[in-house]
């Protein structure tokens, strides 16, 4: 499905950040994207979901700018960055994954800048058999493709993802490479030949404890990076956290959208009666 939006550009410090702007009404959605994926990723829920919506690249992803620091907090500061180019001074935050574990960081240490936040099949502990897929995926992927088909051949993408494919690949010498800065694929490397992953440097599980925004964490139902016994200890971690199964995958809302929106829209109605309720002055 193609869904019409705006590209946009913004500084954030020493780089620029892409991202792609759906607006379809007034509240503002900030979406950030997971490991394997990129702002278009999140298109069709954004327009689903009808707010001033704002697809972002993180840094090292899609249009935005490769950089020298990946660490939790510069990924989460370019969130803020984001939101003061686009003149915002409060939104609702959807995080996937690793845009998950960003976003959560970015509310915890600027909660009047989260009206709320929605983490989609992302909790701090990985599951063994998804972290293992993904490290083996990630590292794997050819450097370059002969043909945009030949890419959505080796991703297993049917035809109705060309104009995504068309965009997640750039012109490189030998044909095209997928827009993910080759840092996060030598990290997997190095992973799997020594057997150590690469130390994050933030206790995410202190920061989901740290949250004071009204929470919802989505978990895919056959979700091999979120464990089911996780779940629990994700509730505990915070009571102002609700947790939802939806049936779907690790890419949830690309899974089952309607589910995804049947779960979400509840959650963003129940912040708008907050608002209406205890308006700012």
């Amino acid at each position: 499905m193609s869904v019409a939006h705006q590209p946009g550009r913004c500084r954030s410090g020493d780089i620029e950040l892409a991202y792609r702007r759906v607006k379809m009404g007034s509240d503002p959605i900030l979406f950030v994207h997971g490991l394997s994926y990129f702002s278009w990723d999140w298109l069709e829920a954004a327009a689903a979901l009808q707010g001033d919506c704002v697809c972002m690249d993180m840094r090292g992803f899609g249009d935005s700018a490769w950089a020298k620091d990946y660490s939790v907090p510069a990924m989460a500061g370019d969130l803020g960055a984001l939101m003061d180019h686009l003149g915002w001074q409060k939104a609702l935050v959807v995080g996937h994954s690793m845009g998950g574990r960003n976003s959560a960081y970015f509310a915890a240490k600027n909660p009047r800048r989260v009206s709320g936040l929605v983490l989609v099949d992302y909790s701090p502990d990985n599951a063994p058999a998804g972290s293992k897929r993904v490290a083996t995926s990630v590292a794997g992927v050819p450097d370059t493709f002969a043909t945009i088909e030949n890419a959505m051949a080796y991703f297993k993408a049917g035809p109705e993802k060309r104009a995504r494919y068309e965009a997640y690949l750039k012109v490189v010498q030998g044909g095209y490479a997928i827009k993910r800065d080759t840092h996060f694929r030598d990290q997997f490397r190095q992973a799997l030949a020594t057997g150590e992953r690469a130390k994050l440097g933030v206790d995410m599980w202190q920061v989901l404890g740290e949250l004071r925004v009204p929470t919802l964490v989505l978990r895919g139902a056959r979700s091999d990076m979120f464990a089911p016994e996780t779940a629990e200890k994700v509730k505990a971690a915070n009571p102002r956290i609700q947790l939802a199964q939806v049936e779907g995958g690790h890419d949830l809302a690309a899974d089952n959208l309607p589910g995804f929106l049947a779960a979400v829209r509840p959650f963003i109605a129940s912040l708008q009666e907050s608002n209406h309720a205890h308006p700012r002055h």
